[in-house]
């Protein structure tokens, strides 16, 4: 998943910009998360626990790098004699906790190059 393509549609500008309600436009449409009831997200404690991880050691870096893959490695043409037969589609976004572990591999890579001065080409 495109971090960019998911992130930037879902930006709400309340994180910047303070609107009061009386000042705020009237529209017939109602917001998304006025509608929504609360949900329950059991896997929330997990999400906060990766997103708030640090990485602080070199060797706990490389084994993050070595082990999140760069890409989804389900994903696959298969092919018969150059024709495409079928597509399967990546499964590490039916991963519920993808972008979080992805977030941490990111984490890891921009302490090796910042913190450590390594090069990380060989984990892109």
């Amino acid at each position: 998943m495109n971090v960019l393509h998911y992130t930037t549609p879902n930006l709400s500008l309340t994180s910047w910009v303070w609107i009061d309600q009386a000042d705020a436009p009237v529209t017939n449409a109602t917001p998304h998360h006025a509608s929504s009831k609360p949900t329950f997200d059991i896997l929330q404690p997990l999400r906060q626990w990766l997103n708030q991880l640090e990485v602080r050691k070199p060797k706990l870096a490389h084994r993050l790098c070595k082990s999140i893959p760069a890409q989804c490695p389900f994903e696959r043409d298969v092919k018969f004699f150059g024709h495409t037969l079928f597509h399967i589609p990546p499964m590490c976004k039916l991963n519920p906790l993808y972008e979080e572990v992805v977030g941490l591999r990111f984490r890891a890579l921009c302490y090796l190059a910042d913190e450590c001065g390594e090069d990380i080409t060989p984990y892109c």
